[in-house]
């Protein structure tokens, strides 16, 4: 199975998770600066965990419809297939991953000050798994 990486990118900080090597299970790993060489640190562990796939948080409207904020994705992967062109770029709907990864972190008891450091990486697990379950779903293809 192909090592999945995926990056739940807001504007301050973008949220880390990386697959499994089976392919089964989400791990949140990083939360990088948004403002920073976060491309840098990218790199770094695209080859630490040898990653074959990366998906990106879509932002979706509840209506599905897109708009400025997911224009900055497709942007965004573009460079990314640019800058890894032997990598598989996806996107991947985001909708309520952060709202999922907040009331994760509030039934876990998670001071509001923990959680700022945390709600990025949690989201972009829900995000990761999201897409593992579907793959599975659809026998391994996205």
């Amino acid at each position: 199975m192909k090592r999945i990486l995926a990056l739940d990118v807001g504007t301050v900080r973008i949220g880390v998770a990386v697959s499994d090597p089976l392919g089964s299970f989400a791990q949140g790993i990083a939360v990088f600066a948004a403002g920073g060489d976060w491309l840098t640190e990218l790199d770094k562990t695209v080859a630490a965990y040898g990653v074959q796939v990366i998906v990106l948080g879509l932002p979706v409207r509840t209506t599905g419809e897109e708009g400025p904020e997911a224009k900055r994705i497709h942007t965004l992967a573009k460079k990314l297939r640019r800058r890894y062109p032997d990598l598989e770029i996806a996107t991947w709907d985001e909708r309520f991953t952060t709202v999922t990864a907040s009331q994760v972190l509030l039934e876990a008891d998670v001071s509001r000050e923990k959680r700022k450091g945390h709600v990025d990486k949690i989201a972009a697990t829900v995000l990761l798994q999201g897409y593992l379950d579907r793959l599975r779903e659809r026998g391994g293809a996205p």
